[in-house]
């Protein structure tokens, strides 16, 4: 791999030049199958640079675009680093409250989306925001039929400028597409170059921010931990606006030099298709992912290509699992640990023992330490639980507007405190047993629990909230909310208690929709409860409301989506 020496952009260029004519993106989309190779990439990467520039894009900026698994994502992502801005990929889960928020605090002027995302028109959405946020200047519109727009009208609500994309590229194509941010494609390779939000899990997104040089240290280290090279092909499920697809997908891919496949919609079979046509034969995504795989191997009968390596992340993999997954797929299932700031800090390996492979998170990657601390802030010996924590140098550059929240993440010896509770044993495998903060893990994607029970305490009948995290097969977690009812106090509180009892989880669910919470962090079971178990100085027992959703989960009733 080419890495410090070379920019991401300039390590494409450098591509398009030697193998031109290779695949470099495979995109299965709503537009169909499209393959794009390394000199497209590079021209349609080209055409987004001049496009930021006749923007007033500045080096530095935050560019940001909420978009699909689609070959767009990727030209715009090498675009931005061309004109020497930050990427900010939004989750396309996101609606009007998260966009509002984060395109404010990330105060982009430039916004890429596209015209449909399942039933959502996206375009009306951020023209519900925009007089929220006043930075936005122009919204570029990806038709995700493959189309210029065919003249379609966009919404001009609000006050940025609406534009089709295609249109938008065609009016600045006089301008050389191929210089546009020539002077960056082989520049610094040390400049910022992400920011993403994480999902809010102590009260508001944190605004992370990386650097490039960083990203493709912690590429290099997992390909080098793993073997992989320029023979592989990356199949990318996980949402490319989540550090997963993002780093360890689309950038991992682009700086080995290999085509990555890319699947908009996730669809078992679909990519179990995609995988055996195009050869994949490196995954890494959240446990769910792995488990429909499986099951659809086993329901098709149906061989799953080329894949010999898929690393699960985001929840501990089940040893059930791990090992029917290698019998089925005929593939090594490695777990790893990593976060938003750090990048993936421990990572199995398939020369590793079947019991350390299939029961721990893997060893700490080159050049990354790990211990686990008491709360005194002492060393734990091995065996012992304990917070973990991490020293790396593919670690962030620090929050966004936030100096306070990056001091705290470290202690006074300049470990990251990573929150969650681990076992490192005697050969230095790790295995996560909990969290210290208050986290329901949902398939990967983090729950914002302490936002979601700020809003349901909106709610005229709620009194108290609790939302803890409820065991499922599949996802790992599923949020489970206890709630105790507000009992009416006068005739007219009555009426309007009575008009809403019982509060089951339709009506949960559509309080959280009216406010366009996106529908990963609804709860998905809602108990009604006398009280919530509490401490003499009132903090909230959640240990023992978890225990209750344990024993609830078996026949639990999900709103599956």
């Amino acid at each position: 791999m080419h890495v410090l020496t070379e920019s991401l952009p300039g390590r494409v260029a450098s591509l398009a030049r030697q193998r031109p004519r290779e695949p470099a993106v495979i995109s299965l989309d709503s537009a169909g199958v499209r393959v794009w190779d390394w000199r497209r990439l590079w021209r349609e990467s080209g055409r987004i640079a001049a496009l930021l520039a006749a923007a007033g894009v500045r080096r530095g900026e935050a560019v940001a675009y909420q978009t699909a698994n689609r070959a767009e994502f990727v030209a715009i992502t090498v675009g931005v680093l061309r004109a020497g801005a930050v990427c900010c990929p939004l989750m396309p889960i996101f609606r009007e409250r998260g966009l509002c928020y984060m395109l404010s605090r990330a105060r982009a002027r430039v916004l890429f989306v596209m015209d449909r995302y399942h039933a959502r028109d996206p375009v009306e959405e951020v023209s519900a925001i925009e007089s929220r946020v006043p930075a936005l200047a122009s919204v570029f519109v990806i038709a995700v039929d493959g189309s210029d727009g065919g003249g379609r009208a966009l919404a001009r609500n609000g006050c940025a400028r609406h534009m089709w994309l295609e249109a938008a590229l065609r009016d600045v194509e006089g301008e050389s597409a191929e210089d546009a941010g020539a002077a960056a494609a082989h520049g610094e390779p040390d400049a910022l170059a992400q920011l993403l939000f994480t999902s809010g899990t102590t009260g508001e997104p944190k605004g992370v921010l990386h650097r490039a040089s960083v990203l493709t240290l912690a590429a290099r280290l997992q390909a080098d931990h793993l073997g992989l090279g320029a023979t592989d092909r990356i199949f990318v499920p996980s949402p490319l606006a989540h550090q997963t697809g993002f780093l360890y997908g689309m950038w991992l891919a682009l700086a080995l030099g290999v085509p990555q496949i890319l699947q908009e919609s996730w669809e078992p079979r679909l990519a179990l298709a995609a995988l055996d046509r195009w050869r994949g034969t490196f995954v890494q995504a959240a446990t769910p992912f792995l488990a429909d795989l499986v099951e659809a191997v086993e329901e098709s009968e149906a061989p799953s290509g080329g894949l010999r390596l898929f690393v699960a992340t985001g929840t501990t993999v089940p040893r059930a699992l791990a090992a029917r997954a290698r019998r089925v797929l005929h593939a090594d299932v490695c777990g790893a640990f990593g976060s938003t700031e750090g990048c993936l800090a421990t990572l199995g390996s398939p020369a590793d023992p079947p019991a350390k492979a299939c029961g721990t998170d893997g060893r700490a990657l080159a050049g990354i330490e790990v211990r686990t601390c008491d709360e005194a802030g002492r060393t734990l010996p091995p065996g012992a639980e304990g917070e973990l924590q991490i020293r790396s140098p593919t670690m962030f550059q620090g929050y966004l507007d936030r100096p306070d929240w990056t001091a705290q993440a470290y202690t006074e010896d300049g470990w990251y405190r990573t929150g969650d509770l681990a076992v490192i044993d005697a050969d230095g495998y790790l295995r996560l047993t909990g969290r210290v903060k208050d986290v329901v893990n949902r398939g990967g994607e983090k729950i914002p629990v302490v936002e979601i029970e700020q809003l349901l305490h909106e709610h005229e009948a709620v009194r108290e909230v609790a939302i803890v995290g409820m065991p499922d097969a599949r996802l790992g977690e599923r949020a489970c909310a206890f709630v105790v009812m507000r009992q009416p106090r006068t005739d007219q509180e009555r009426g309007v208690c009575d008009t809403v009892r019982p509060l089951d989880l339709a009506a949960v669910q559509a309080f959280l929709d009216q406010r366009r919470v996106a529908k990963q962090y609804w709860p998905e079971r809602v108990e009604v409860v006398d009280e919530l178990p509490k401490t003499p100085s009132g903090k909230i027992r959640k240990h023992l409301l978890r225990e209750r959703a344990g024993e609830l989960s078996a026949g639990a009733g999900h709103d599956r989506r």
